[in-house]
């Protein structure tokens, strides 16, 4: 008697009190991604940029702008998969959830 009054309950809920967990779960995420977003590649531009191909290698100024910023890009696009992977099995994890309700 008690779960029909719960599927009942959770019936007449609207949907966005139901998943505030996942929402603030998203939201973290959303924060955490973007914060890579910010601090990877600049970070990486500049580290790659002084310590690798001007001191390690010996590159030119001229030269280690280039490469360096050819390593920025590639972490970008490393932050974006992951992003995408993060929320891709977020999303299935979110409906397989659902659907066993």
């Amino acid at each position: 008697m008690e779960r029909l009054d719960k599927a009942a309950l959770n019936a007449l809920q609207p949907p966005e009190f139901r998943n505030e967990n996942s929402l603030a779960a998203t939201l973290k995420t959303l924060l955490f991604f973007t914060a890579l977003m910010i601090t990877v590649p600049i970070g990486l531009y500049f580290t790659t940029k002084a310590y690798i191909f001007e001191g390690a290698l010996g590159m030119s100024n001229r030269d280690s702008y280039f490469y360096a910023a050819i390593v920025a890009v590639v972490a970008v696009h490393v932050v974006l998969a992951l992003f995408v992977y993060v929320a891709w099995n977020e999303g299935s994890r979110q409906w397989r959830e659902g659907k066993q309700d």
